[in-house]
């Protein structure tokens, strides 16, 4: 905007299917998402003449988080799988303390729900994958990933997922195996830059068709070595050079 005094740039939540939705519905120019528009959502874009393009601007580690209190250091994709289905339900069963887990989510608007959802819990593209799993009924659904953490760092039992840029000292991440043969990794800028953390993945922008005139500069700007300096500074991981 420092640079394009007639541009006005307004962002707003809650999420990513938020977004895409106010994209078909063109009533806003960009959505931001932390997934892949899906094909309904290209069907029902089309169906309202709207042409969603896609542009990739950064990546994400997405970070487990427990309280800094809680002894467990590490799990695999099964255990989170079984922690988020409500099949295991105490952390005793996972090392830790004999204590209940409080198992919180985002909500079904972001995508980070739905990505976590396919990815982990329903264990995408491993021997042990099942579409069929979904979040258990105690699973707390919360509208923001700030509310999450928040929990988290009051909490000794509870457990969370979250960008890596809502990371801070008040919480601590979990280190992620695929499987219990797998090194454990932890989440940061230089594990998702060299794919060794398996939670990575890509964050979008959506507009209408190729970006054109102060669009295309906006996007032109984040993708620029200043705007990836940005995704940085904001704690994420930029493009990969």
């Amino acid at each position: 905007m420092k640079q394009n005094q007639r541009a006005t740039i307004s962002v707003s939540g809650p999420g990513s299917g938020v977004g895409i939705a106010a994209l078909i519905d063109s009533t806003t120019d960009i959505c931001q998402s932390s997934r892949a528009i899906t094909a309904k959502e290209m069907d029902q874009a089309k169906a309202k003449g709207v042409n969603p393009y896609e542009i990739k601007v950064a990546t994400d580690a997405l970070s487990v988080v427990v309280n800094p209190a809680n002894s467990v250091s590490e799990l695999t994709f099964a255990q989170l799988s079984a922690i988020y289905t409500n099949k295991i339900t105490n952390w005793k069963e996972l090392g830790g303390q004999d204590a209940p887990i409080v198992v919180i989510s985002r909500d079904n608007n972001s995508g980070t729900f739905a990505y976590f959802l396919e990815e982990v819990v329903q264990m995408a593209g491993m021997a042990t994958a099942d579409k069929t799993l979904q979040y258990g009924g105690r699973v707390l659904m919360l509208p923001s990933t700030e509310e999450g953490i928040s929990q988290v760092a009051s909490n000794p039992n509870a457990i969370f997922y979250a960008g890596l840029g809502y990371i801070n000292n008040s919480v601590k991440t979990i280190g992620i195996m695929k499987t219990a043969n797998d090194k454990s990794v932890k989440p940061s800028v230089a594990t998702a830059l060299d794919r060794t953390y398996p939670i990575s993945r890509p964050l979008f922008y959506y507009t209408n068709g190729a970006p054109t005139g102060v669009i295309k500069a906006y996007i032109d700007y984040c993708l620029s070595t200043e705007g990836q300096k940005e995704v940085l500074n904001a704690g994420f991981v930029p493009l990969a050079k």
